[in-house]
């Protein structure tokens, strides 16, 4: 079985609502997820921008989800932990999920929203941690990873 990562907020490669970006409400996006395969003890998703003009913009990055989780509502905490989940700094120097923010006029970017399937219940990564640090820390824990890719331009 594949794992997949959808929403019902957006599609595949279809423009992310306004509200889900900076220049709305800055809301999480609603994330769902089916095929988390055996042996998957914890999951991770990362959020980021490779199109940003120097170089890949990490958003969010939501890690230590228990295996058994099949999705995320909308509008996650901003805090960098809650009920057992944890939540890196991101680009923007805040803990949880910053949306989409191109520079205006700078074409079209791409935001993927990657689910990770790990192998460890717990990535180990200091409470500082940011978005890179725990796709590091993932790295070599990887079961099975899925992807979303939305787009937005201002």
């Amino acid at each position: 079985m594949t794992m997949i990562l959808e929403s019902n907020a957006f599609g595949p490669n279809q423009s992310i609502p306004v509200r889900f970006t900076c220049d709305g409400d800055d809301l999480s996006p609603p994330l769902h997820w089916s095929g988390v395969p055996d042996g998957t003890r914890s999951l991770a998703l990362l959020c980021d921008d490779p199109d940003a003009p120097a170089g890949t913009w990490h958003h969010w990055a939501i890690f230590d989800i228990p295996s058994e989780t099949t999705h995320l509502a909308e509008d996650q905490p901003e805090s960098g932990h809650f009920n057992g989940l944890r939540q890196a700094m991101n680009d923007f120097r805040r803990p949880g999920y910053g949306g989409p923010c191109p520079p205006p006029g700078h074409g079209t970017h791409r935001y993927r929203f990657r689910l990770l399937a790990l192998d460890v219940v717990r990535l180990e990564v200091p409470k500082t941690a940011r978005c890179h640090d725990v796709a590091t820390a993932a790295a070599g824990h990887i079961l099975a990873e899925a992807a979303l890719i939305g787009v937005y331009s201002r």
